[in-house]
This record gives structure tokens, C-alpha cells and sequence, in this order.
């Protein structure tokens, strides 16, 4: 293998764990709770699109509202990714990848909520590293009591 073979395939490597770090850091985030403007940034473009179970969304303001409505139905939670399978094509990339998210309801109840599906990801190289461009959780199974959704969220979906 020449350099610059070694070099490329090198930088394809080191863009596919930078990816792995962002979902990775992405689904720990969500059980920290910390779900600001700055968790925003570190994360999406400003024009991400998000499809999510409650629904679809355009923009970064726009995601991390709804992820504050959807994450606030949970006292606590435990979101697990896995066999991620990354493809790099320059500054652009996808995800697909398994989760599994386990979810303790906030009504004061302790039912707890299972959700497990495949996450896909389209990805950008931007200054400040790879960010999310746009996303979409598709559910395949859910074991327990789902939340209730406020009325204005459960007509959106």
C-alpha cells in the first residue's frame, strides 16, 4: 500500500470512529438529561430534519424542543446503540445502526417502556467535526406502557 492509500484509508478510519463517538455521545446524552443550545450544535446542522416515534421535525431549534417534550415523558432512561454500519463518501456519511431504549415512565407510575428499532443517520463534515444532517428512528417492537402523550403532541403523530 502506497502513503497515499495508507492515508486515506486512514482518514476513512478515523471519520468512522469520530461517527461512533457522535452517536455514541448522542444516546448517553439523552439519559444525562442535559438537553440545551449547546447540546443542540454538538450534534446537529442547523437545518437537521428528525423523524422521531412523536413525530418529524425541521431545524435545529425545532429538534431539540421536541426532543425536551419527548424526553420529559421519562423519569429515567438507558438508550443502547449498536452494530453501527458506517459509510464514508468524503464529507458525507451514513449511519444505520440497532437501539434499544428503555424508558421509566414520569407519571409517578414505574411502568417502565421498551422501545427497540434501527436508527439511520445522514452525516456532515463540518468545521467543527461530523454533526447529524438528518435522522430517522424506525421502531420495530415495543414491550410495556408506552406514555401518555399530551393532546396537541398525540395529534402531530
Amino acid at each position: 500500500m502506497d502513503d497515499e492509500a495508507m492515508r486515506r484509508r486512514l482518514r476513512i478510519l478515523t471519520d468512522r470512529a469520530e461517527i461512533t463517538d457522535l452517536m455514541d455521545r448522542y444516546l448517553r446524552s439523552l439519559d444525562d438529561g442535559v438537553l440545551d443550545e449547546e447540546w443542540a450544535r454538538a450534534f446537529h446542522t442547523e437545518d437537521v430534519t428528525a423523524e422521531m416515534p412523536i413525530g418529524t421535525v425541521h431545524g435545529r431549534d425545532a429538534v431539540l424542543a421536541h426532543v425536551r417534550r419527548g424526553m420529559a415523558l421519562f423519569d429515567r432512561t438507558v438508550h443502547l446503540g449498536t452494530n453501527a454500519i458506517i459509510e464514508v463518501d468524503g464529507d458525507r456519511a451514513t449511519a444505520r445502526g440497532a437501539q434499544l431504549s428503555t424508558h421509566v415512565l414520569a407519571d409517578g407510575s414505574e411502568n417502565v417502556f421498551v422501545s427497540a428499532g434501527h436508527t439511520e443517520a445522514d452525516l456532515v463534515r463540518t468545521p467543527d467535526g461530523w454533526r447529524i444532517a438528518a435522522t430517522a428512528l424506525r421502531v420495530v417492537w415495543t414491550q410495556g406502557t408506552p406514555p401518555r402523550l399530551p393532546d396537541d403532541l398525540a395529534a402531530a403523530i
